[in-house]
């Protein structure tokens, strides 16, 4: 599961994690044609350890089944934040959360020991030296490996691997509950 080794995984630790909910859902989509199972994420996130909180960042687009989703997510024990798609004149649009997921991050470190950060997202990268170094959090990053920034693999202190175990971490298509 781990590709660095063995994870430093202490029941006393406080723990903190921030889902790039976007990020997994498209990674899933279209790597495995899949829906994430952010239920079975969050437990091996949490791995026995004292949450303090799990944060899961959406993008309100207005599509079918949305507020269905977003309540399964607030069920599985997430916090969840969300804000709207920007469209832009001439059609584009624009949704992330990449500023909001790294001001959290910094603004609860001080009360956490390990951050999990879902996403794997290069955008982050600066976010988990800052976590590591100035903050001395330990960062734990869980992706699908093959969508996942090299640069942020090699800066956490741990990278899982939600691919070694499909079975676990993706959803067929054909299953919505909780996607």
């Amino acid at each position: 599961m781990s590709t660095k080794g063995t994870r430093n995984i202490y029941k006393e630790q406080r723990i903190g994690i921030f889902v790039d909910v976007q990020n997994m859902y498209y990674s899933a989509k279209y790597l495995h044609k899949a829906k994430a199972n952010f239920k079975a994420i969050l437990e091996e996130a949490i791995k026995g350890r004292q949450l303090i909180r799990a944060i899961a960042y959406v993008i309100k687009a207005d599509v079918k089944d949305e507020t269905n989703f977003f309540d399964v997510l607030k069920g599985f024990g997430y916090e969840i934040k969300s804000k709207d798609l920007q469209v832009f004149y001439g059609g584009a649009k624009k949704g992330d959360w990449d500023i909001g997921i790294a001001m959290d991050a910094i603004e609860l470190a001080p009360k956490l020991d390990v951050i999990v950060l879902v996403s794997g997202d290069g955008d982050f990268v600066q976010l988990v030296q800052h976590l590591k170094h100035a903050l001395g959090c330990y960062v734990e990053v869980m992706a699908f490996g093959k969508s996942s920034s090299q640069k942020l693999i090699e800066e956490a202190d741990d990278f899982i691997d939600l691919e070694s175990k499909p079975n676990r971490f993706l959803f067929s298509t054909g299953k919505s509950k909780s996607s």
